[in-house]
């Protein structure tokens, strides 16, 4: 909607303070609720702050949409429209949850593990923030980012010298930052680590371009230094597909592969060439071509968990809700119940057999314990397993509203396909802290031109 009126825009870019003070401090409280509490839990805070954050991150929407003094229709229309696809998609649970005798807490817990990024999302641009809280906002974001890359750095020296634990993870993957000793904690700091460095090379023009280029260098390091391989593939993976959507602006099309040409080039002239740590386990793993054929053991491994779920199936009703929330091998049933079913059992929590049968073979399986990547514990069959297409489908729905309605330039699009690439992998599309960090950085991105949009009807 296009308002008129110097008073007007005021009225919108200065909202009630007691309102704007209110939610931009529960937004902060809920990034850093999620993107700390794992390192505050190595220290010895006991694992129950790792929930923490499933009850204010609803909390803070809640306040948000019914203290929010916008009259902008189209931030109530879209905030309306995420809202109405997530209760759709809460509701597909619910049924799934019902047919299958899946317990409360796994409806609570799967439904915000899977959209806890988008009720964050909901909570940012339901409210008219102004720039200053705007530029708050993103001081709170790059500053917790650029902790999580200095901790990771620090860990290298101090992990080979033997002064802080390992725990039962490798060197390498023990390099996690902020999300220190968590299962994916080195792919999760990582990812972090790279958006929030590309974001800052794209968005703070006023810094030098050195500057900005040499903390996106210092995020691809820690990459190489933590062997997080998948992360790389993913936004190189997320780069190629954004080029399918430039069909109607060629000149940019052209533009991002001439880019990508030159940063595959020169990044496999560097592993063929130069010998520096990292990059050695690229050229093995780059190497067994044999491993990716239709019928090689990566595929194999990869799906091993479908013809174990389709198993359990007694009625045409599983193919439309699956097995149940948490009863497969996303996020919650593959992982989240082994690391703390003492916490969630006395809650009512249920499993499902074929969870701990795939883990049965991924246990043995070579290629599992080599890499991650190949894991059948992966956030897309996950969803399909527990929800079946139907939930598959309405999870899809979500995410294409959230696509059409806030992803409108490159650099959102290019994080949504990120967290969807990183689906068809692993469970990263399920971590709260990388799923949080890119809801923020969306979430910036639509309030960036919305002020700006404002900014020049002011001029006017």
């Amino acid at each position: 909607m296009i308002y008129t009126g110097k008073s007007r825009i005021k009225q919108i870019l200065k909202p009630q303070k007691e309102t704007y003070i209110t939610s931009l401090t529960l937004l902060i409280i809920a990034f850093l609720s999620v993107f700390f509490p794992r390192i505050i839990s190595a220290a010895g805070v006991p694992k129950v702050i790792n929930f923490v954050h499933f009850l204010i991150v609803p909390f803070t929407l809640v306040v948000a949409i019914t203290k929010t003094p916008t009259k902008n229709r189209q931030q109530i229309a879209i905030t309306w429209e995420i809202i109405t696809a997530c209760l759709l998609f809460l509701g597909v649970m619910l049924a799934s949850a019902l047919f299958n005798q899946a317990g409360e807490i796994n409806v609570f817990l799967d439904f915000m593990i899977l959209t806890e990024g988008f009720l964050m999302l909901v909570a940012i641009i339901c409210i008219p923030l102004t720039p200053a809280s705007f530029k708050k906002l993103r001081a709170w974001l790059l500053g917790s980012a650029l902790i999580n890359l200095v901790t990771a750095l620090a860990q290298k020296p101090l992990i080979d010298a033997h002064m802080i634990s390992t725990a039962q993870y490798t060197p390498e993957d023990a390099i996690q930052g902020v999300f220190y000793l968590s299962g994916a904690g080195n792919y999760v700091s990582c990812a972090v680590s790279l958006a929030v460095g590309l974001y800052y090379l794209l968005n703070a023009k006023t810094v030098s371009i050195w500057i900005r280029g040499f903390l996106l260098f210092g995020a691809f390091y820690q990459l190489l230094l933590s062997d997080s391989k998948q992360v790389l593939i993913a936004f190189i993976a997320s780069w190629v597909l954004l080029l399918l959507f430039k069909y109607n602006a060629v000149d940019k099309a052209v533009m991002y592969l001439i880019i990508i040409t030159l940063f595959l080039g020169t990044f496999y002239w560097a592993i063929e060439n130069v010998e520096a740590e990292g990059l050695g386990a690229y050229k093995w793993w780059f190497s067994r071509t044999e491993l990716y054929g239709p019928d090689g053991v990566a595929v194999h491994t990869k799906f091993a968990a479908v013809p174990m779920i389709l198993s359990y199936y007694k009625s045409p009703i599983n193919w439309l809700f699956g097995l149940g929330p948490g009863h497969t091998v996303g996020r919650l049933g593959g992982w989240f119940f082994r690391d703390y079913w003492s916490l969630l059992a006395p809650l009512g929590a249920t499993t499902h057999p074929v969870s701990h049968q795939v883990w049965e073979v991924v246990e043995v399986n070579w290629l599992d314990l080599e890499s991650s990547a190949f894991m059948p514990l992966f956030s897309w069959l996950g969803i399909w397993g527990d929800l079946g297409f139907v939930g598959l489908g309405s999870y899809l729905y979500l995410c294409y509203v959230v696509w059409s309605r806030l992803c409108l330039d490159d650099f959102s699009k290019f994080l949504m396909l990120t967290m969807l690439v990183f689906g068809a992998i692993f469970t990263q599309m399920e971590e709260p802290g990388q799923m949080l960090t890119v809801a923020v950085l969306i979430g910036l991105q639509w309030h960036e031109r919305r002020l700006d949009r404002l900014a020049r009807q002011q001029s006017l």
